[in-house]
């Protein structure tokens, strides 16, 4: 492996740790530079298929999504709607008329690379306001004991606990797919994606479910059996198909990377692709499911 790929994503991931520590505006703002990166290339993608999309509009949108989540999180669903219409209204009025084509990947850019994205900072935002102990409603534990025994992980915020579980949960299924799928994979998943085998995939999933597993033990979720084991299949799925839906686009766009930002790695998206669906799953079954069982 090139070093500058090891470097790159060790940068990557100190960076994404930080913010997620932190939470409040310092997670909103590095999500908010990652989402504007990410739509940059999906737009790139749409228009290599000679698509003219409303990007600008798009990405000022989601941008505006981000900061109602980060104010409101209850405010956020009614953004999706109101930015439809305010997207086709843009389109309607063009010197050039919009076909449905363009219309339709201007939708889903703010519904694929800003809306379902923005779900990170709604994850991150629970029971975060009321614990916050920096400016701009950041986060800082008072000491590394809160992470490293056991006795003092409920006093972590909740939001964090379940971004750094979701994070995990994600490494894991990556690592064990690549893994297992470069030395002993044998059967093709999907034309999709050609080097992605079964046995890789099952893995990652495998590797999920251990590390949500081992999650839900360690900070006490209820029924935690039943908890890790939805929650990491869950991921490790939604991940997966994060991942050939990406690849589906960049099929379709006669590229092999979405883009050439990170040395070593590709595009942002290409590294993001996995995090895309995963965000609404782990909310909804944070603030839906586990509530239940308490």
């Amino acid at each position: 492996m090139p070093w500058s790929r090891i470097f790159s994503g060790i940068v990557a991931i100190t960076v994404a740790l930080l913010a997620t520590v932190l939470g409040g505006w310092y997670f909103t703002i590095v999500f908010a530079v990652i989402i504007f990166l990410g739509q940059n290339e999906y737009f790139g993608l749409v228009k290599a298929k000679g698509i003219a999309p409303a990007a600008k509009t798009t990405i000022v949108v989601s941008q505006v999504l981000l900061v109602i989540c980060t104010l409101d999180g209850n405010l956020a669903d009614a953004v999706m709607p109101v930015a439809g219409t305010f997207i086709c209204f843009y389109l309607l009025f063009q010197p050039r008329m919009a076909t449905i084509a363009d219309i339709s990947a201007s939708i889903l850019g703010l519904f694929y690379t800003g809306y379902l994205p923005s779900y990170w900072v709604r994850l991150r935002a629970i029971n975060s306001t009321v614990v916050s102990n920096l400016p701009l409603e950041g986060y800082w534990p008072s000491s590394l004991t809160e992470f490293l025994q056991q006795r003092h992980s409920t006093s972590l915020p909740n939001g964090l606990t379940a971004t750094l579980l979701t994070f995990a949960c994600i490494w894991a299924a990556d690592i064990g797919a690549y893994i297992i799928g470069k030395f002993f994979g044998k059967t093709p998943l999907s034309e999709i994606s050609p080097k992605k085998t079964v046995e890789g995939a099952v893995f990652g999933v495998f590797a999920s479910i251990i590390i949500a597993f081992a999650g839900a033990y360690y900070f006490r979720w209820p029924q935690y059996p039943i908890t890790g084991l939805t929650l990491g299949l869950l991921i490790g799925i939604a991940s997966l198909l994060g991942d050939l839906t990406e690849s589906m686009l960049k099929r379709d766009a006669g590229v092999k990377d979405s883009g050439q930002l990170i040395p070593g790695h590709g595009g942002i998206l290409d590294r993001t692709d996995s995090y895309i669906f995963t965000a609404p799953l782990v909310f909804y079954f944070v603030t839906l499911l586990l509530p239940l069982l308490v």
